[in-house]
């Protein structure tokens, strides 16, 4: 059985387990706390209205900024979840472009400053629900997918969209492990990508997105678990064949193409039908004690995506 290195309990905590376990109190695990980095850039405002999109304005509190913004996955930058916040600090997001590719009439290479202008700004209120059995709330920063695959003009067969992130082995220290193939590729349908939900994501919280959480722009599919969100993209290439996502690649048996979040749709390992939501327990980051919530169906997006699924076995197209 394969077991990944974000799934293995990190030294510190092993070590710790005796006292922890002695004392008998719901008390946290050790966690990684937002650290100063020196040198790193200053946070950026980005300004955006508040959407309008039903089911865009999740009416439950945010997480704390300093939590979603140091309890992160970026395998590029490291497994363990406090690391992308130190590592991340050295990728370079200026200048940077994306070429969107493929099945389209106008293939074009987009410059950042172009994409950040290339549509109005808004902020949803999206959950966040990975794999591994957490979640957050987030104020993401962005528009609509469609927005940009507009201006290339899909062709008739395009079906599928193609994802590909950065993979720069000087920036990346991450990359020299042996956990996936690089570059880190995502895909979404057609009918996916285009839905009004899913977002180009330029920032949260109110400012530019911070390098740990994707800068300078990641997807984010909210009713998906949360590594169908590729962060740091560099090519959109859409295409008349179904692309293999890396973690289908890499485990098919455990990982599908559609990832939609589906409680009564275990992960071979472990249960998907609750959750813990991170920072819930007081600076507790899913310790032994963390409370857990039923998970939604669909990440509770339902009534906007479900009809795309309409008569799919979602047990056999997990």
């Amino acid at each position: 059985m394969k077991i990944l290195p974000s799934e293995i309990t990190p030294r510190r905590f092993h070590l710790q387990r005796r006292t922890l376990l002695a004392a008998a109190l719901p008390v946290a695990l050790p966690v990684a706390l937002p650290v100063a980095l020196p040198g790193a850039a200053l946070a950026q405002a980005l300004p955006a209205s508040r959407s309008g999109l039903p089911g865009a304005l999740l009416m439950e509190p945010p997480t704390r900024k300093q939590d979603a913004t140091s309890y992160n996955n970026f395998y590029e930058f490291g497994t363990e979840k406090d690391e992308p916040v130190r590592q991340a600090q050295r990728l370079r997001t200026r200048p940077w472009t994306v070429s969107v590719e493929g099945e389209v009439l106008k293939p074009r290479v987009f410059g950042i400053e172009d994409l950040l202008k290339l549509a109005p700004m808004e902020e949803r209120i999206y959950r966040l629900r990975c794999v591994e059995g957490w979640s957050m709330v987030i104020p993401w920063i962005g528009y609509s997918l469609s927005a940009l695959l507009r201006q290339v003009e899909p062709t008739g067969k395009a079906k599928f969209v193609e994802f590909v992130t950065l993979a720069d082995r000087e920036q990346m220290p991450g990359l020299r492990s042996g956990v996936l193939d690089w570059p880190y590729v995502e895909a979404l349908r057609l009918d996916e990508a285009l839905h009004p939900l899913t977002l180009l994501s330029f920032g949260m919280y109110g400012e530019l997105l911070p390098k740990q959480n994707g800068a300078p722009l990641r997807l984010v599919v909210p009713w998906k678990y949360g590594f169908k969100s590729g962060k740091s993209l560099v090519r959109i290439r859409l295409t008349d064949k179904m692309p293999t996502p890396s973690w289908v690649a890499a485990n098919p048996r455990e990982y599908g193409f559609f990832s939609n979040v589906n409680p009564q749709v275990d992960h071979p390992r472990w249960s998907q039908a609750s959750e813990r939501r991170i920072g819930e327990d007081a600076g507790n980051f899913g310790g032994l004690f963390a409370k857990r919530r039923p998970t939604l169906m669909f990440n509770g997006y339902a009534e906007q995506v479900a009809s795309m699924y309409a008569g799919m076995d979602l047990r056999r197209f997990f």
